[in-house]
């Protein structure tokens, strides 16, 4: 199995990891944003039933896991395993230094589009591997080979179900902005995968 992995992958499983960690932190933990997909179920889930995130995230995290090593083989096993232990690592070195722009905070719509931004591209590099950093993208790999559909869309479907159901116990603004990050992100994360690079002949 480990003859199958190609140092240039992991290489930008390492490079999408410390991308995502860096928004993450920088843009998205400032926003007051909500996520789709696993992220903002665990919020939902918290808000509703009163279940911590550390158990239902470890739950749902797991099952897309499992999921995505049946279906997708071992090296997403491995290649997942690269990219969720870069970003855990590289989040806990940014949480070291203070944000790099606070003022964030009061401008939820430009953290929208840059949280988009940084999220897009570290995911995007990282799925174009075919491993996954979080159980949302396994999740959206799994729908996108079970359906056959592109990976962007089968994010899309799965935010909006999540975001849908927030619309619950979150006002109008924060769930349109959420929207329009997780559509913007979804998107260029399926650019991102499927970018050609032309071989020098």
């Amino acid at each position: 199995m480990l003859k199958e992995l190609k140092k240039k992958d992991m290489i930008l499983c390492v490079i999408g990891s410390a991308i995502l960690a860096f928004g993450l932190y920088n843009v998205h933990s400032l926003s007051g944003v909500t996520e789709g997909g696993i992220l903002g179920m665990m919020l939902l889930i918290k808000h509703w039933f009163h279940i911590s995130p550390a158990i239902s995230g470890f739950v749902m995290n797991t099952v897309c896991y499992v999921v995505g090593w049946l279906l997708l083989g071992k090296s997403f096993v491995v290649y997942s395993i690269i990219a969720g232990g870069c970003f855990s690592a590289f989040y806990a070195i940014f949480e070291r230094f203070p944000p790099l722009w606070p003022q964030l905070a009061d401008m939820p719509l430009a953290a929208a589009f840059i949280g988009a931004l940084f999220v897009g591209i570290g995911v995007g590099l990282c799925v174009r591997t075919g491993g996954a950093p979080g159980g949302d993208d396994a999740l959206a790999l799994v729908i996108s080979k079970l359906t056959r559909t592109r990976l962007q869309w089968a994010y899309l479907a799965t935010d909006l179900i999540v975001l849908v159901l927030s619309l619950s116990y979150l006002d109008y603004k924060r769930i349109g902005l959420s929207l329009l990050t997780v559509t913007l992100s979804g998107q260029l994360i399926g650019v991102v995968q499927n970018f050609h690079i032309p071989q020098p002949e």
